[in-house]
């Protein structure tokens, strides 16, 4: 008998996916224009308060309390997601959209392990593999001089912007587990909110000491920052509720694709043949991290 697995795919949630990967890929983009002057957690600072405000709206026309039933759970799953998103905006100024792309999309393998070392969700074999297979992937994309020696056909990436993708991954893969726990006993909407609620008071401070004062344009910017965020994860929502775990996760590597090309038409930024196959390597791995969850 046929699964969930094996059904043609909504041709709406495949829609929903792509569009999602595309705002989401947008929204590293403004987030790389806006980068080049705005400090990093200046950018988190508007994009947490647009989320806090659309929040709140959407709150009170479900009429849903924000209190929650888990308050300190949803304020440490906040707290992860806060550190995510510092490290994924700080590490898009200091590397292509196409690398820190990669890069960040191994959270769902973090994920996967998380899970399993938390919630006591089983590891099998394939999510060994979907390990190594992201491992090997993001040696590719850094290429360390340590592996790859002065004279390899790509070039380094600066370490600290490698290690700061990957310290974004972790922690939103942290978040993402956090969520996991709290879906039993909290509303999606409240869950959202707690990301705004704790953001916003915790990092206003660091954002007001070195407060560069953005011009229209970055406003603009910035408020697009908010926007799409939003959008991506309305269509993230909607796509997942109507396609398999399988089929969602192949059309959401397709941001990976997006991010290449915004950086090749904005940027021309081309990405050397290491860095494509480390990008198939992670994707692979991914694919096989959730075939492994949906079966399992």
């Amino acid at each position: 008998m046929s699964g969930p697995e094996d059904a043609a795919p909504s041709p709406s949630g495949v829609r929903d996916m792509l569009a999602s990967a595309l705002f989401f890929s947008a929204m590293s983009l403004l987030v790389k224009l806006a980068g080049e002057r705005i400090p990093a957690v200046e950018i988190v600072l508007v994009r947490s308060v647009v989320s806090l405000v659309l929040s709140i709206h959407f709150l009170r026309r479900a009429g849903i309390s924000w209190r929650g039933n888990r308050p300190g759970l949803l304020v440490l799953r906040g707290l992860f997601g806060l550190m995510g998103l510092v490290c994924f905006f700080r590490a898009i100024t200091r590397l292509d959209l196409a690398e820190v792309t990669v890069l960040h999309y191994t959270n769902p393998i973090w994920t996967t392990v998380l899970a399993a070392l938390v919630l006591g969700e089983g590891l099998r074999r394939r999510h060994g593999l979907a390990l190594a297979c992201a491992v090997a992937g993001v040696l590719l994309v850094a290429q360390p001089p340590l592996l790859f020696g002065a004279g390899c056909a790509g070039e380094a990436l600066p370490l600290d912007g490698v290690l700061t993708a990957l310290a974004g991954a972790f922690f939103a893969a942290a978040a993402y587990v956090t969520v996991r726990k709290l879906g039993r006993t909290e509303s999606p909407l409240v869950v959202v909110l707690y990301f705004p609620l704790v953001s916003v008071p915790v990092i206003t401070p660091f954002a007001l000491a070195g407060w560069v004062w953005p011009t229209p344009l970055e406003w603009l910017l910035l408020i697009g920052v908010g926007i799409t965020t939003q959008a991506a994860q309305v269509f993230l929502t909607r796509g997942l509720h109507r396609l398999p775990a399988g089929p969602a996760t192949t059309i959401g590597s397709s941001q990976v694709v997006f991010a290449t090309l915004w950086g090749w038409l904005i940027f021309g930024a081309v990405p050397g043949p290491l860095v494509i196959l480390g990008a198939l390597l992670v994707v692979a791995g991914v694919l096989v991290a959730r075939s492994g969850s949906a079966r399992g």
